[in-house]
C-alpha cells in the first residue's frame, strides 16, 4: 500500500502537494521524496521510522511534516532545511536531545509538537523560532525553561504540563501575546509576580503543583479558565513578619492601660503594683508625650505630624542645620 501511494505521488511530480503515508508500517523515509520538489504537507505518523533520509533536505516548499509518533531518538538535522516548514509534529517519539543547529533555517516555523519524548532540556537557540506562535512540550522531562525562549513575542500557547520544572522565570513577562500557559503537574513552587503582567492571558492551568500562594496583582488576570486544583493552597505555613514601628506590642498596650490607672490613683491597681516588683521597675521607666502628656512605656507616635519641608518656617530649618553642624564638629574634635 505504501509503494502504490508513493507511486501514485511519483506520477503527480512536481504537482503533487500532498503525500500521506499514515501507519503503514515503514521503517524509512523513501529517497525518492527528492522527486517531489513542491511538496507542501508529508504525513509520516505512526510508523517505525527511526531515521530520515539525506533527501528530506531537499523539500524546501514543505510547510507541514509529521513525524509523530516514531522512533527517532533526536530531531533530524535535515529539518533546518525545510525553509518553508510552519508546522512540526515529533510527538510520541523517544527524543532526548535537540541539536543547537537545528533551528537555524526554521524562520517560519509556528507550531512546534514535542510531546511525549524524553526531552531534558532545550537548546538556547529555541530563541531563534521568531514566528512561533504554539509549542507544546507536555510529558517530558524539563527541569528548567531556558530564557531564551522567552524571546519568542509571537508565542500566545505554551504547553508545559507533566515535566519536572520547579520555576518559572521572571521573564516570562516578556511573552506578551501569550494566551494560554498550561504547566500541570510540575513541581512549581510559586507562580513569579510577572505572572500578573501577562494582559492577553485568558487560560492558565497549574493544577498539580506545589503553589502555596498567588502572587500580588494576581486577581488583575482576565482569565476565561483558571484551574488550580491539586495544589496545597490551604497549607501556607506562617512566617514572621518584621513587626511595624507604628504597631503596639501587648506589652505595650498592658503598660499603658496601668499608667493610665495608676494616674488616676486606682487603688487595686496601686496596691496589686506592689507585688509585681518586676513590673513596677518597668513601669517607673515610663515616659509621657510632650503634646498630650499621656504616658507611653516605648515610643509614641500618635501626636507625630509628618510636615512638609516647604512649609517649615526658614529660622526652624536654620536651627536643625546649626544643631548637626555643631554635633559634626564636636564629633570631629
Amino acid at each position: 500500500m505504501a509503494e502504490r501511494l508513493l507511486l501514485t505521488a511519483l506520477k503527480g511530480g512536481r504537482n503533487t502537494k500532498i503525500l500521506t503515508l499514515n501507519g503503514k508500517k515503514i521503517t524509512k523515509i523513501p529517497s525518492a521524496l527528492e522527486k517531489l520538489p513542491n511538496l507542501k504537507t508529508l504525513d509520516l505518523q505512526n510508523n517505525h521510522i527511526s531515521k530520515v533520509c539525506p533527501e528530506l533536505r531537499t523539500l524546501t516548499q514543505l510547510t507541514i511534516l509529521n513525524l509523530g509518533n516514531n522512533l527517532l531518538q533526536e530531531v533530524p538535522e535535515e529539518i533546518k532545511y525545510l525553509t518553508s516548514l510552519k508546522n512540526l509534529h515529533l510527538f510520541r517519539n523517544r527524543i532526548c536531545t535537540i541539536a543547537p543547529e537545528v533551528f537555524d533555517g526554521l524562520r517560519c516555523l509556528i507550531l512546534l509538537n514535542l510531546n511525549n519524548n524524553n526531552i531534558t532540556s532545550l537548546p538556547q537557540e529555541i530563541g531563534r523560532l521568531k514566528s512561533l506562535t504554539y509549542l507544546s512540550l507536555n510529558h517530558n522531562k524539563l527541569t528548567v525553561i531556558p530564557k531564551e525562549l522567552f524571546s519568542l513575542v509571537h508565542l500566545s500557547e505554551l504547553h508545559l504540563n507533566y515535566n519536572q520544572i520547579v520555576c518559572i522565570p521572571v521573564e516570562i513577562k516578556f511573552l506578551q501575546n501569550l494566551q494560554q500557559l498550561l504547566l500541570v503537574r510540575n513541581n512549581i513552587e510559586e507562580l513569579p509576580e510577572e505572572v500578573c503582567h501577562l494582559a492577553k492571558l485568558r487560560v492558565l492551568d497549574i493544577a498539580g503543583n506545589v503553589i502555596q500562594i498567588f502572587p500580588a496583582g494576581f486577581q488583575n488576570l482576565r482569565l476565561r479558565e483558571f484551574y488550580c486544583e491539586g495544589n496545597p493552597l490551604f497549607l501556607k505555613k506562617p512566617f514572621v513578619a518584621p513587626q511595624p514601628k507604628d504597631l503596639w506590642t501587648l506589652r505595650e498596650i498592658a503598660a499603658r492601660f496601668v499608667l493610665s490607672l495608676l494616674e488616676e490613683n486606682n487603688p487595686f491597681i496601686m496596691d496589686a503594683i506592689e507585688s509585681y516588683p518586676e513590673a513596677k521597675d518597668k513601669l517607673s521607666q515610663a515616659k509621657k508625650c510632650s503634646i498630650c502628656r499621656k504616658p507611653f512605656l516605648s515610643e509614641w507616635l500618635e501626636c507625630v505630624q509628618f510636615v512638609s519641608p516647604s512649609k517649615i518656617p526658614n529660622w526652624i530649618l536654620l536651627k536643625i542645620l546649626y544643631s548637626d553642624l555643631k554635633n559634626s564638629l564636636t564629633s570631629v574634635l
